[in-house]
């Protein structure tokens, strides 16, 4: 692990108030404010979407297995969490690359290993995720919840990320539910700005913001719920009017849950 260089699940720690990050990920992110300057409450703010939609999918559709994609540093809640607070027995498998990310995923979870399990794999390899034994059983029988929160921008479109969605819905059981969200702007100059800054510090390993519209189309085929589109995620079956809000919105985190 080369903690010169900035990594971006360390950045969404630091925005998040976590302590798993570095002097590099702490100046990348305050390169990254000056250019957006509501990325901290965005982070945030997706971090409670994470955690309103599990609970959602664990009261109300009975959802107890759940894949997390490309899940990034522990930061309580965690998915296992929310889901065991409803049910002990729900069943979680992260997924994520990220060497720091693995060390620490396995750390927090050394005494939990009959329910969850971290898998390190690269989240665009759909058919070799699914044959690994800790997802293969999880998918056998009962809707499975898929959860891609704020990850799909780190996917270039040469590696298709809309139809990396369309593989893992197809790869899951009937009654299955989606959840995805990604950083969307219809502003081209804040998309260009931004893209162009996070890949020279991830050595052009990442994929870039899109427009709200190209957003959309990962849920081309999946039945949303509760909206009839994708929203700002805030708005998405808010729990609470003292979470913290874009002060503006030059971008934001767009997305939902859809079934299958």
């Amino acid at each position: 692990m080369d903690v010169s260089q900035p990594s971006v699940a360390r950045m969404y720690d630091w925005l998040l108030g976590g302590r798993d990050n570095y002097p590099a990920d702490w100046a990348a992110c305050e390169k990254l404010l000056r250019i957006a300057p509501s990325t901290r409450e965005l982070a945030l703010i997706n971090r409670a979407f994470l955690v309103r939609s599990v609970r959602y999918l664990a009261e109300q559709c009975g959802i107890r297995r759940f894949i997390d994609f490309g899940s990034g540093l522990p930061t309580r809640p965690n998915v296992h969490q929310v889901a065991q607070e409803v049910d002990p027995a729900a069943r979680v498998v992260y997924i994520d690359n990220d060497p720091i990310v693995l060390a620490h995923g396995k750390l927090m979870l050394e005494e939990d290993l009959t329910t969850t399990t971290v898998v390190e794999a690269d989240m665009r390899n759909t058919a070799e995720i699914f044959a690994l034994p800790e997802v293969a059983t999880l998918t056998q029988g009962e809707p499975v919840a898929a959860l891609f929160v704020s990850v799909l921008h780190c996917i270039k479109d040469s590696d298709d990320p809309w139809r990396l969605v369309r593989d893992v819905a197809s790869c899951l059981p009937a009654g299955s539910y989606m959840v995805i969200s990604q950083l969307a702007s219809d502003d081209a100059g804040l998309r260009h700005d931004v893209t162009e800054f996070m890949r020279e510090i991830t050595a052009d390993s990442w994929g870039r913001v899109r427009s709200l519209t190209e957003v959309s189309h990962f849920f081309d085929g999946l039945h949303l719920v509760e909206y009839d589109e994708p929203v700002e995620v805030s708005t998405w079956l808010p729990d609470t009017d003292l979470f913290p809000r874009q002060q503006t919105k030059e971008w934001i985190e767009y997305g939902g849950v859809a079934r299958i």
